[in-house]
């Protein structure tokens, strides 16, 4: 992992100070940046695996630079918030974070959440690789497991997180059957420390990008406690 880099968007010098060692320490490449700011310079000069937000910044907070960071980019976000509130978490999610951590936390928890993370990455890129099956249609949209993109039916590319990526992928590889939270948590290969309610973020992020008719979604609502995926879904 020697070659992947990590950045850290943290105010508080102590806690950034240890994360950094922390990481050189099991072979990562690390950025440090105490705000906004700090970070597009290091962003725009620097190729970065994952980032590290504080939600709680001076200036613009890390809900609003998620926003912005997903706007052209699906680097892999964990959120540090000191925040026990759940709407923090959920509102982090809907933003476009793959993870969170809560403060005081033990480094090494981080790093198994980092860890997992990259690999969540990794394994989407060569899951298939040995396989014929590279990319599947749906309602005119494309799904292209090896180069990780969504195409609409005009086309054009449909920016997703990588754990929207990977939702979606349950879901076109299992259509028409009824899939529970907790299958779909373990589908995506999510940490089993998320809220239950992650699923139901994701699912939502979705829905906003793929229906295109107000009250015709593609995923559908299963009273017991599950998503069923509507559209027919065939090898392209």
């Amino acid at each position: 992992m020697s070659n992947q880099t990590i950045l850290i968007v943290e105010d508080d010098q102590e806690t950034r100070n240890l994360l950094v060692r922390y990481l050189h320490e099991h072979a990562f490449a690390v950025g440090a940046v105490s705000n906004g700011r700090e970070m597009d310079r290091y962003l725009s000069q620097n190729r970065v695996e994952l980032i590290v937000l504080d939600l709680m910044l001076p200036g613009e907070d890390g809900l609003s630079l998620c926003r912005r960071i997903r706007a052209d980019r699906s680097t892999p976000i964990i959120f540090l918030t000191a925040k026990g509130d759940e709407v923090d978490r959920i509102l982090g999610l809907e933003m476009g974070g793959d993870d969170y951590l809560s403060k005081p936390f033990n480094p090494r928890e981080l790093l198994a959440r980092i860890n997992a993370v990259l690999r969540r990455q990794v394994a989407g890129f060569s899951a298939l690789s040995g396989s014929t099956l590279k990319r599947l249609t749906f309602e005119g949209w494309t799904i292209d497991f090896r180069m990780r993109e969504l195409r609409d039916p005009e086309g054009a590319q449909t920016p997703l997180t990588s754990a929207e990526f990977d939702l979606l992928q349950a879901f076109c590889e299992r259509h028409g059957r009824i899939l529970s939270r907790d299958s779909l948590l373990n589908l995506t290969g999510r940490p089993g420390g998320l809220l239950g309610r992650s699923v139901d973020v994701l699912v939502s992020r979705l829905r906003g990008k793929l229906d295109r008719l107000e009250g015709a979604s593609m995923i559908r609502t299963v009273r017991t406690g599950g998503y069923i995926f509507t559209p027919q879904v065939e090898e392209a």
